[in-house]
């Protein structure tokens, strides 16, 4: 199957709810551009570096997703840019995005990351720590983030009823976030959970974004 049969593919078994990254990382600009042209405007990144140089080299109305891990030094590369940043795990990353994105003149979206799996080598927030963050002054006073959602990882394993409840378990921080601090906020919508091994279990537990790369681009 080409790159543009994979995306059809995928997109047959999601309603229109359901945003689809295509992992791009380590993938070169010709097979972004097929997947381009077949009408995919949503990629995602995991390395700074890596984005910026696509950036540069490809359409402008492509959406560019970092994905993960974001150290606080190099926000200001992406800042002039960047569509969603999936991973904010702190509130020294996120007082540097709103800092950055200042100095652009934009608004960056954000989404908070949640560790849920079972591995310790996953990075994310839990919801005391997220609770303290959403409530701290330093936040209130931030007016250059727009936190739209959050985003976690399941375990890699092949216990699937330990995959749905890893993923029951952000969609419920997300009903608790949303009840508490973004009730009256539409902009507050997103769970981005679910990878190329995972995302109809992700979907059908109520995933608003999928992350997938090896079904799209092939294995690396």
């Amino acid at each position: 199957m080409s790159i543009a049969e994979r995306i059809e593919s995928i997109r047959k078994e999601l309603n229109e709810s359901v945003t689809l990254v295509a992992v791009s990382k380590t993938k070169p600009v010709e097979a972004i551009l097929d997947a381009y042209a077949a009408g995919q405007l949503e990629f995602g990144e995991n390395k700074v570096q890596e984005l910026v140089g696509k950036y540069e080299l490809l359409p402008k109305d492509i959406h560019w997703h970092l994905i993960g891990h974001l150290q606080s030094n190099k926000v200001k590369y992406i800042a002039p840019f960047v569509h969603l940043i999936h991973s904010v795990d702190s509130l020294k990353l996120l007082s540097e995005i709103n800092k950055q994105a200042l100095k652009c003149n934009r608004v960056i979206d954000c989404l908070l990351q949640f560790h849920v799996a079972s591995e310790e080598t996953k990075f994310g927030l839990n919801e005391t720590e997220a609770t303290e963050l959403l409530n701290s002054e330093e936040y209130k006073s931030m007016k250059n983030i727009r936190i739209v959602g959050i985003m976690g990882m399941a375990s890699f394993t092949d216990h699937l009823d330990l995959i749905h409840k890893e993923f029951q378990s952000l969609k419920s921080t997300f009903e608790v976030l949303k009840t508490s601090h973004f009730h009256e906020d539409d902009f507050f919508k997103e769970i981005s959970m679910g990878m190329s091994g995972d995302y109809s279990i992700a979907v059908s537990e109520g995933s608003t974004m999928i992350r997938v790369g090896s079904t799209i681009f092939g294995s690396r």
